[in-house]
Formats: structure tokens, C-alpha cells, sequence
């Protein structure tokens, strides 16, 4: 006795199987959102790096204007060199270094978002 094809059939019924599992990655935005030590670490590498910037700016600025009272008292009677060392070649290495401080801190901060953003 054959059987019909259409009684071995058998039509399955339950809860739809996930083929893909949650996913167990955490992206780093939510790991500084939820404080978590990997969190921690994102943010506290974004302030070593920012610090890192900024003692670096300190010590160039300490190393053009230190030797400067050094400089006058060896030369005391130097009156209109001092204010040309002061009023004109002081500027220009101050702007470049305030320049290159803000680019470097924008950069820390920019590759620290795209970090975040997984991007």
C-alpha cells in the first residue's frame, strides 16, 4: 500500500529558532555610559593623551621663555633688546606652539570619537 505524498508532510510548530545570537560586543560608547573598567580605560587614555599634549607645550614654553632673565642680566645695558626679544621675537614661536597644542588636542579628541563611534 503506498502512501499519498502529501500525508508525509509534517508541518512544524514552535517558537521561530534565532539563527543569529545577541550579539555579546559591547560598543565603547556603552562601556563609558555604563562606567565599566574597559570605559575607564577608553577615557583615561583620552586624558594621558591630552596631558601628554599639554606638558609637552608646557616644557616648550618653559624652554623659550626660562633662559630669557638670564639672558638680560648677562646683558644689562641691552635695554632695546630686550623689548625687541620681548615685544617681537617672542610672538611668533608663541603663536606657533599654540597652534600646534590646539591640532594636537583636536586630533586626541577626534581619534578618541571615532574610537567611540566605532567608526
Amino acid at each position: 500500500m503506498p502512501q499519498d505524498p502529501a500525508e508525509r508532510r509534517v508541518t512544524v510548530t514552535g517558537p521561530p529558532r534565532r539563527t543569529l545570537r545577541a550579539s555579546a560586543y559591547y560598543r565603547p560608547r556603552t562601556e563609558i555610559d555604563e562606567q565599566t573598567t574597559l570605559g575607564h580605560t577608553y577615557v583615561r587614555s583620552l586624558m594621558l593623551s591630552q596631558l601628554r599634549a599639554g606638558l609637552t607645550a608646557f616644557a616648550v614654553l618653559g624652554l623659550l621663555v626660562g633662559p630669557l632673565p638670564l639672558l638680560f642680566a648677562v646683558m644689562p645695558d641691552a635695554h632695546r633688546l630686550e623689548w625687541a626679544v620681548l615685544g617681537f621675537g617672542l610672538y611668533a614661536p608663541l603663536v606657533l606652539l599654540a597652534r600646534w597644542y590646539v591640532r594636537r588636542a583636536e586630533r586626541n579628541e577626534r581619534d578618541f570619537v571615532r574610537l567611540v563611534e566605532d567608526r
